[in-house]
């Protein structure tokens, strides 16, 4: 029979004995051994929610893993089943702290599909923009908070420097630093601030004149592509067993984006003028998927600027449409998905024609990415976990919902 010793780390953590011991094989030596199980959490030491790995190792070397989650679980999928579809969306937007757009946008496309709703062209091409600088926000918290987590303070900085830059446009027009809350069923809440549209253009402009500050100190940093090249390599095989996508599943050499494959919003004109491109490497390592995310941020202001440029040659006209004070929408069913910052979000809406969805189901990425931790982690080292996990770019709520 066999027996394990279990080490804590965090809150709630077990103790145990260190003169405890077992007889076994180990690697060919005739010493004891025993294996350790050693919970990490619960808590995220990036702070990005709470989470708990429950790690079997041989020394310091890792054997299994065993993510335990459901410790942010707030039912939200159940609440949208009690409020109606102007409520849900305030609902929708904070499973992903960082991608409030990105999750209002999924929602209100899949209520404009059901009801079979056209939004005017301005409120297309300001949901594209708006998307986009949500997408940078999100990963300029990433590429900060990634290298801290392995010890090189200096690019959170850089990182949040230019996230207020940011910031500032988006909170001048929603009045949200976090939760827009900006996005309707029929288009957006309302029309555009004065001279918005060229101070949106003066924040693309800096965080594309320094981001090479940041590409710089980090990308070029010795330690940082020691403790990151080759380690925590994710096969193709593996993104497409266990459903990873979003710039995780590219790192890996999968090329798969949404707004390519099946446009919405502006992205089949943006693809048609050539400003959308998809970046991928092929290593698939924790390394891969940091520069991917940091190329990323370069395309992504390349497509703010597009929108900006569409956005100024447009007529004034109507930011959204009118719509009946009750909102009912028609008996159906639709399946929604959207490219958000961390992969693919899908909305599967299932409505009996009342003011209030019947079911309304979340698909979200990070669940399906920290999904894979079980079949990448065993084998590595217990400094590289820290390496890898932080790379697989999740937050919690969005695994929990």
């Amino acid at each position: 029979m066999s027996t394990e010793r279990v080490v804590g780390v965090g809150a709630g953590a077990a103790g145990f004995d260190p003169a405890y011991e077992r007889g076994g094989t180990g690697s060919g030596s005739e010493l004891a051994t025993t294996d350790m199980v050693l919970n990490i959490g619960p808590q995220h030491p990036a702070t990005h929610g709470v989470l708990r790995l429950r790690l079997t190792l041989d020394g310091e070397r890792i054997v299994g893993c065993e993510p335990i989650i459901g410790y942010m679980h707030r039912g939200a999928e159940k609440l949208f089943e009690v409020r109606d579809y102007r409520q849900i969306i305030v609902l929708a937007n904070r499973h992903d702290w960082l991608s409030a757009f990105a999750n209002e946008l999924g929602v209100v496309l899949a209520v404009e599909r059901m009801m079979g709703l056209e939004v005017p062209v301005r409120a297309v091409w300001l949901r594209t923009l708006l998307a986009e600088l949500n997408r940078i926000l999100n990963h300029l918290m990433f590429l900060g908070s990634y290298p801290l987590e392995l010890g090189a303070i200096t690019p959170v900085f850089y990182a949040f420097r230019e996230r207020e830059t940011i910031q500032a446009v988006m909170e001048e027009l929603s009045g949200g630093r976090m939760h827009y809350m900006f996005n309707r069923v029929g288009g957006l809440k309302e029309d555009l601030p004065y001279g918005w549209l060229g101070r949106a253009a003066g924040a693309s402009a800096a965080v594309r004149k320094r981001l090479p500050d940041i590409e710089d100190i980090v990308l070029g940093n010795e330690i940082f592509r020691a403790r990151t090249v080759g380690v925590g390599r994710l096969s193709p095989e593996l993104v497409s067993q266990y459903g990873v996508s979003g710039p995780i599943a590219r790192a890996s050499g999968v090329d798969a984006d949404l707004r390519r494959d099946e446009p919405y919003l502006g992205y089949d004109e943006l693809l048609r003028d050539g400003v959308l491109r998809v970046v991928t490497r092929t290593d698939g390592d924790c390394f891969s998927r940091f520069s991917v995310l940091l190329e990323q941020v370069k395309v992504s202001l390349d497509l703010v600027d597009a929108c900006l440029d569409k956005l100024s040659a447009l007529p004034a006209g109507p930011i959204n449409v009118r719509l009946p004070k009750i909102l009912k929408v028609p008996e159906g069913q639709t399946y929604a998905w959207t490219e958000s910052p961390l992969g693919i979000n899908g909305y599967y809406l299932i409505s009996r024609g009342d003011k209030t969805p019947w079911r309304l189901k979340l698909r979200s990425a990070s669940f399906n990415n920290i999904s894979a931790l079980p079949a990448l982690l065993p084998g590595t080292m217990i400094p590289d976990m820290i390496a890898i996990l932080g790379s697989m770019f999740f937050v919690v709520g969005d695994i929990d919902k």
